[in-house]
């Protein structure tokens, strides 16, 4: 008798948190590099083979902890309220992240996220892997863009690849922060006022550096 779907949808995903875990846990106690494959399939007691089927890459071991992010831009964009501009939801996005301490915004001060933001900074194949994970974001952003406002495509794939970019530079601004001793409560309000500055830039077309 054949397993019912719910079932084996759950023992997936299971099986993809066991494989997850061990791999973020041996990660942060020996470091990325000195960490292969084999090791972390025997900490999860799974096959290389199907370890491979759920993570295709090394570096997809860490960065799927962010998947969910990979598509958020335009899933903010495409549901929008009426007549909330793209550049006005995604602010409002972020802000709310910043509020929540969600950890994509680098205002987070869970040690675990501290401890993987520095070792994915600190490691030239996964800040590579960032770099795919940025440039996947724009794609679908630009898409999302093309879709709800009539935006012409190099229009669209500009104003995405800007977004994108800023609201990368506003997370590693506020990691760096935290990093240097600053508590999450104490660079809110820091955190806000630059979002708040970066989003009037982008508003205004950088028109104060003409």
């Amino acid at each position: 008798m054949s397993e019912e779907p719910g079932l084996r949808e759950r023992k997936k995903r299971r099986t993809h948190a066991a494989i997850s875990d061990a791999a973020i846990s041996l990660f942060l106690q020996h470091g990325f590099d000195q960490v292969s494959v084999a090791q972390v399939a025997e900490a999860a007691e799974v096959s290389r083979r199907t370890l491979f089927a759920y993570f295709p890459a090394k570096e997809d071991l860490v960065v799927h902890r962010m998947a969910d992010h990979q598509s958020e831009g335009a899933r903010v964009v495409l549901a929008r309220p009426p007549g909330t501009s793209p550049l006005a939801a995604l602010r409002a996005n972020f802000l709310t992240g910043l509020d929540r301490r969600d950890p994509i915004t680098g205002l987070s001060d869970h040690p675990h996220i501290h401890a993987l933001f520095a070792m994915i900074l600190s490691t030239p194949a996964l800040v590579a892997r960032m770099e795919r994970f940025k440039s996947a974001a724009e794609h679908t952003l630009a898409e999302a863009l093309r879709q709800t406002s009539a935006t012409p495509e190099l229009t669209a794939r500009l104003a995405a690849a800007q977004l994108v970019a800023v609201q990368w530079t506003l997370a590693l601004d506020n990691i760096q922060r935290l990093a240097g001793g600053q508590s999450a409560d104490d660079r809110h309000p820091g955190a806000v006022s630059d979002a708040e500055h970066a989003y009037t830039l982008l508003r205004t077309g950088l028109g104060d550096l003409t």
